[in-house]
């Protein structure tokens, strides 16, 4: 499953914001990081945030693309579900 992904790093907690429609990239969760986006630490802690979200290990998110844009694009297994 592919996952686009606004995310917003130095925000105050990491938290879920929800769906949106981006002009640039069409329909994207946007997650608030608390991460700096220093040395991939932001990238790091939305990969984990994500694999708690949708209970897979993070061995099995994978960022395919946008490593220093605040847009990425996640490979998860097929199935996984978002827990609220």
């Amino acid at each position: 499953m592919q996952l686009r992904v606004l995310v917003v790093p130095n925000s105050r907690a990491s938290e879920l914001v929800g769906w949106e429609d981006d002009p640039r990239a069409g329909r994207v969760l946007r997650v608030r990081i608390a991460a700096p986006p220093v040395d991939g630490k932001a990238n790091a802690a939305l990969r984990g945030f994500l694999a708690e979200r949708f209970g897979v290990p993070k061995s099995k998110v994978i960022l395919e693309k946008g490593d220093s844009s605040r847009i990425k694009c996640f490979s998860l297994p097929d199935g996984s579900v978002l827990k609220p």
